[in-house]
């Protein structure tokens, strides 16, 4: 979950019709979560696991199933969780800060800028304007991770991170649910917003295909978005709900809040996290166009502001409509947690809910910090049939090629339709404490734009 911008007045909300979306919440499952996904919709999560598989016991886990990695660099040794944004074991490469020092793998850089989480790649540190060092290679750690797993289950700490979308049994895609099929050329023409619709600064060479600029308001546009309901996944605090989500004055509000809710699902006893629970003691909402919106290769941007305070954990990510997580692919365009903003790509391997990274971490404190928070900034996204380039106010942090993160199988989960996924998460795994945060807090979104290539 990551996510500032910077706010030029919201334009006419353009919608695109379709897509099938077929992974169910991207960020991960525990193990249990991910076993009771099987046979219906993908279980979209699972954990990353260094240097393949993740063999760590417990922790979370993207998904909420598999093993675990520590986000923003570092890769899990077998029997443990790399620490999200601390230290990491060092199976899995280094990462190197841009001041030239290099850090053990999981290790945060807190004065070189952006920490490229290494791997099995070997692409070596491609540099980012502004200092910072991009992802190199293809890490098995980083990214939003799987949700976090029960205990005994192997999740990676960066796996626990993906907060995505519907999650089977808690409100979210059914376990049976089948992608809808796709939508004809003539309704996707129809739904197509012309090229510089108004006023929407369209870069040369692309044309604009979707946009929600947050215009009208009152509920976001449900022609875009769907939500997440209950826990979803990595042990996070909140209960998502769709209530926390308004767009006013221009701007999509996403607003996580202190208030207890109870859990329909208690039971008291219960090894399953989810259901042993009493209460959530936070609320907020994830917001994914799951079954609703999906797009192919293209310029993705997003104007944001981003909580940084203490537990907080926004995002805004991508997962593919077809496999299971992380065959499907994810993509963590922006993602923030623990002082650190990262952006992560990830596919599936030869073991089950286990993803193979690449990975970059960037610290707060060499942005900027509070002054950073405070402001909006741009994130983006552009991926072809070759590479994914993933940027931070026009500075790049992560380039991915995508002949390296193909799934056990040679496949390319990338060459495929993803559907995108926004939301604010709030402790968990790797989200932190958030018991010394001030409550409400807002992140807020100006607009989201999809362009593709005339």
């Amino acid at each position: 979950m990551r996510a500032p911008l910077s706010r030029c007045r919201r334009f006419v909300l353009v919608s695109v019709a379709g897509g099938i979306f077929f992974c169910v919440a991207g960020c991960g499952k525990s193990s249990s979560d991910a076993a009771e996904d099987s046979g219906g919709a993908a279980a979209i999560g699972g954990s990353t696991g260094s240097g393949g598989a993740a063999t760590g016991d417990g922790g979370g886990g993207r998904p909420e199933t598999g093993g675990s990695t520590g986000a923003g660099g570092g890769s899990t040794v077998t029997g443990g969780t790399a620490g999200i944004g601390g230290s990491a074991t060092d199976s899995g490469g280094t990462a190197v800060s841009a001041s030239g020092s290099t850090a053990g793998t999981g290790g945060l850089t807190t004065s070189g800028g952006t920490t490229s989480s290494g791997g099995t790649t070997g692409r070596g540190g491609r540099s980012a304007t502004g200092g910072r060092s991009a992802g190199g290679g293809s890490s098995e750690t980083g990214g939003r991770g799987a949700p976090a797993a029960d205990a005994g289950s192997d999740v990676s700490p960066d796996d626990t991170r993906r907060d995505g979308g519907p999650d089977a049994g808690d409100g979210g895609l059914p376990e049976d649910a089948a992608p809808d099929a796709p939508p004809s050329d003539a309704a996707l023409a129809d739904a197509i917003a012309p090229n510089g619709d108004a006023g929407i600064p369209v870069p040369d060479g692309y044309e604009l295909v979707w946009s929600d600029e947050f215009n009208t308001d009152g509920t976001p546009d449900p022609k875009n978005w769907t939500y997440e309901k209950g826990f979803a996944r990595n042990e996070e605090l909140q209960w998502y709900q769709p209530d926390n989500a308004t767009v006013e004055d221009g701007l999509l509000i996403i607003e996580g809040r202190k208030e207890r809710v109870a859990n329909p699902n208690y039971q008291a006893g219960s090894s399953d996290w989810k259901a042993n629970r009493q209460y959530a003691e936070y609320t907020s909402t994830s917001m994914t166009t799951w079954n609703l919106q999906s797009w192919q290769y293209g310029r993705f941007e997003m104007r944001a502001r981003i909580p940084t305070s203490a537990g907080m954990w926004p995002a805004w990510w991508t997962l593919g409509v077809s496999g299971e997580w992380p065959s499907s692919g994810e993509i963590d365009i922006m993602e923030y947690y623990t002082g650190n903003v990262l952006a992560n790509v990830a596919c599936g391997t030869s073991t089950r809910w286990s993803a193979k990274w690449d990975s970059s971490t960037t610290s707060l404190s060499s942005l900027g910090g509070s002054t950073w928070t405070a402001d909006f900034h741009v994130w983006r996204m552009d991926w072809d049939d070759q590479t994914i380039d993933l940027y931070l106010d026009d500075t790049l942090l992560n380039s991915a090629p995508l002949a390296s993160m193909l799934n056990a199988d040679g496949t390319s989960p990338f060459k495929q339709k993803h559907y995108m996924l926004v939301n604010l998460a709030i402790g968990g795994v790797n989200g932190g404490d958030p018991s010394g945060t001030t409550f409400p807090v807002k992140y807020e979104v100006d607009w989201i734009r999809v362009f593709q290539k005339l």
